[in-house]
């Protein structure tokens, strides 16, 4: 079964790729019918969860078009699996973290979506699962910043090994859960470690900490790829590039 979401108001220079883009940063996508013709398109998520992330999108910008996102059917959030032998998705995420990695890859979100994104992790709070793997990593990061071995545990490694294994969702398979582990891994062992689990790990938010949480993506994007001094406003994506959730 998938969950669809109508998107209308798209921008006549939109491909259907840059579509699948920009709402993989909600889950996984079934399918995707675009008509180009009549500028709208049909979003098939695998979890309702991901299309009622989607709908908090409305509003939002691609393009410089702006995105008319709504469903015909209510939605509803899924019922977490807090096993953690289940592989972490992204829409065990909180949507606040959704949100900021939208304004790291240079999408435009008004503050009201960030609100919402707020409201909503309100609403559903964070799984147990999720938080359960952010606690493990601020404990294995303050050994690695502490003691004498500068890496995260074997075990730990092992138990991240085992996940994306099993792991069968788009945003594992493209390797997404290891590039979000190493930057909340190191995030956790900086001095802003307890700021940044807060983040992850609290519903007590503003939008603020979502713009904070942001300019924390790029600037680790940036020292990741060895560029430039990071710049406090992320940069708008190119036409046709590609841009991931972390």
């Amino acid at each position: 079964m998938s969950y669809k979401v109508d998107v209308t108001g798209i921008s006549p220079n939109t491909t259907k790729a840059q579509l699948n883009d920009f709402f993989t940063f909600c889950g996984k996508i079934s399918s995707i019918d675009y008509d180009e013709k009549a500028h709208k398109a049909t979003i098939s998520f695998e979890r309702q969860s991901a299309a009622k992330t989607a709908l908090m999108l409305n509003g939002g910008a691609l393009d410089g078009a702006t995105l008319n996102v709504t469903s015909e059917t209510p939605l509803e959030d899924d019922t977490h699996h807090d096993d953690p032998s289940h592989p972490l998705e992204q829409t065990d995420k909180p949507r606040a973290g959704i949100a900021a990695e939208y304004l790291a890859k240079g999408y435009q979100l008004s503050d009201q979506i960030l609100q919402r994104a707020i409201e909503l992790d309100h609403e559903k709070g964070i799984s147990q699962k999720f938080l359960g793997y952010v606690h493990e990593l601020d404990k294995t990061a303050g050994e690695r910043a502490l003691g004498p071995d500068q890496t995260i545990s074997q075990k730990v490694q092992a138990t991240l090994a085992n996940a994306q294994q099993q792991a069968k969702t788009l945003d594992e398979q493209k390797g997404i859960s290891k590039t979000f582990n190493d930057y909340l891994a190191k995030a956790l062992s900086s001095p802003l470690g307890q700021k940044v689990k807060a983040f992850y790990t609290t519903t007590s938010k503003q939008v603020v900490d979502i713009h904070e949480e942001a300019r924390r993506l790029v600037d680790e994007q940036k020292a990741a790829q060895g560029g430039a001094a990071a710049s406090a406003t992320p940069a708008a994506p190119a036409a046709g590039s590609e841009s991931r959730p972390l």
